[in-house]
């Protein structure tokens, strides 16, 4: 059964889109089945996957209404082995629409349970705000990644979102826990962002991921393109830090991809290096 992880942090701006996107991509091209859901109502993990805008279009709106299910929604990209749910504006409307309704915080939780089995990881995109969409999410995640700047306001975020997680866990969701915290956008020259990066360690310990993902003009010009960053400029700094992120996010779920397995292959058969003596003949 594939694991559900949450993109989270109702601060806007911290690359919470941008992470869900470039994760998913990279997992897929490692080789790992994943669905990408798109919980924000301004869909940019849709559009940032080459997929525009189009009220026609069914998407996790109808699935949360019931007018749809999940299976009819889910899309194919043009990355191997990665699929989208698409987001849409209607989201907006299913806060309210939801409002009265019994089950209105377990509603994707309940459409994602027939089709998880089919991925090996499901990475749902949260909006910026903690409103009754976050809470779907923390009702269907198991786990929580919380992208977030090195930066004083941050830190508050993270308190309130912490908060809001331990009402969640009691009330709806028991085994939720924050996998880890992912520093965006760092920019290592200023003392502010290592003295957060010192706070955070102090704080969440071994949670706070090694991998940091640096301020990069590839990604910021990815999405415009409608694709992730390993796609526009495998070689970009972007690029490296958000394998390297897959890797480490790999190793802390005992989850070995299928081109890790390969290359594990490729080098236990790699014939040894011949030792030559001088004088060589």
């Amino acid at each position: 059964m594939g694991r559900i992880l949450g993109v989270v942090n109702q601060k806007g701006g911290v690359g919470k889109t941008t992470t869900a996107i470039n994760l998913a991509a990279c997992l897929a091209l490692e080789g790992l089945n994943v669905l990408l859901a798109d919980c924000d109502p301004q869909a940019n993990a849709s559009s940032g996957l080459g997929f525009q805008r189009d009220d026609n279009r069914h998407s996790i709106y109808d699935v949360l209404v019931g007018n749809s299910a999940a299976d009819q929604v889910i899309l194919p990209t043009t990355v191997d082995h990665l699929s989208l749910l698409p987001g849409s504006k209607n989201l907006t409307g299913a806060n309210i629409e939801l409002a009265g309704q019994e089950d209105r915080a377990t509603r994707l939780r309940d459409a994602l349970e027939p089709v998880r089995d089919h991925y090996d990881l499901v990475i749902l995109d949260c909006p910026p705000a903690l409103d009754l969409l976050t809470l779907n999410v923390l009702c269907a995640a198991e786990i929580l990644m919380v992208p977030m700047q090195a930066e004083y306001f941050a830190l508050e975020g993270v308190s309130e979102l912490i908060s809001t997680l331990e009402r969640v866990r009691s009330a709806f969701n028991p085994q939720l826990t924050i996998e880890g915290v992912l520093l965006t956008m760092y920019d290592d020259r200023t003392n502010l962002a290592q003295q957060v990066t010192e706070t955070l360690r102090e704080h969440f310990r071994e949670r706070l991921y090694r991998t940091v993902i640096p301020r990069n003009i590839r990604l910021a010009e990815a999405p415009s393109h409608g694709k992730p960053v390993a796609l526009y400029d495998s070689r970009s700094r972007g690029t490296e830090a958000y394998f390297e992120l897959a890797g480490e996010f790999m190793a802390r779920n005992n989850i070995e991809a299928p081109r890790s397995r390969v290359r594990k292959i490729a080098a236990s058969e790699k014939p040894p290096a011949e030792v030559r003596f001088w004088p060589y003949s």
